[in-house]
């Protein structure tokens, strides 16, 4: 199992999400004048950024490693934390802010977005070394925080309105169903990311099992979504 892992978890992940963006790109022209033809855009983004941010196995495996060895550079977790985290905030943002009706909810998810924006920054320049050395708990926990906010309250304005009689028809609930889900599972693991240890390979298995499956759940869902789902004009 252990080796399996090892061999086969980046091929595995890469696929769930080239299959998620490859299915946004072949029903781009149904979502074309929807705010739902960002998810497409970010599906092809999480795509490249995970496919990119595995560089260094790329470089190990092709003995080019020593060109990053001993660099800021030579661990993925900078990557991640700007255009991953950072990413999907932005989105999550973007989204809502687009499709939410009510004004104050709009200004809720817009400041929230400022605030994030202004700490992860802040964060960053003052612990500029730390951001490269690893995930760091404060910005992994300031993104989950800010995903859920933005949810949270589009959840709340759907409860306060008639779409509540057909939200599971419409792709805006699934996008943030999904993200809600990959939060509440993967929040937790931020606080066990000290564990990660080539020493504890036991542990690195577990985390692997958990992102392959709440990552392919994830992708599964915003896939089904396009597929399914009809356009909505907002």
């Amino acid at each position: 199992m252990h080796e399996f892992f090892k061999e086969y978890y980046s091929v595995i992940s890469h696929s769930i999400e080239f299959l998620a963006a490859l299915t946004g790109v072949l029903y781009y022209k149904k979502f074309k004048f929807t705010v739902a033809k960002y998810l497409i855009f970010f599906l092809i983004y999480a795509f490249l950024v995970d496919l990119i941010g595995s560089y260094p196995e790329y470089l190990y495996n092709l003995d080019l490693y020593y060109l990053i060895e001993g660099t800021l550079i030579e661990i993925n977790y900078w990557w991640f934390t700007i255009f991953w985290f950072f990413g999907i905030v932005t989105f999550i943002s973007f989204i809502n802010y687009n499709i939410l009706k009510k004004n104050i909810y709009k200004k809720t998810v817009k400041y929230v977005f400022y605030i994030y924006t202004s700490l992860f920054l802040i964060y960053c320049i003052v612990n500029f070394e730390k951001v490269f050395l690893m995930l760091d708990p404060f910005l992994m926990t300031l993104s989950l925080w800010a995903i859920f906010v933005c949810v949270c309250v589009y959840l709340v304005e759907i409860l306060q309105s008639t779409k509540i009689i057909y939200f599971y028809k419409s792709i805006y609930f699934y996008i943030n169903a999904a993200f809600l889900f990959w939060i509440l599972l993967l929040g937790p693991m931020v606080f066990y990311e000290i564990y990660f240890s080539t020493a504890d390979w036991s542990y690195i298995i577990l985390k692997y099992q958990i992102y392959l499956g709440v990552n392919v759940l994830f992708y599964l869902t915003l896939t089904i979504a396009i597929i399914c789902c009809e356009p909505e004009t907002i």
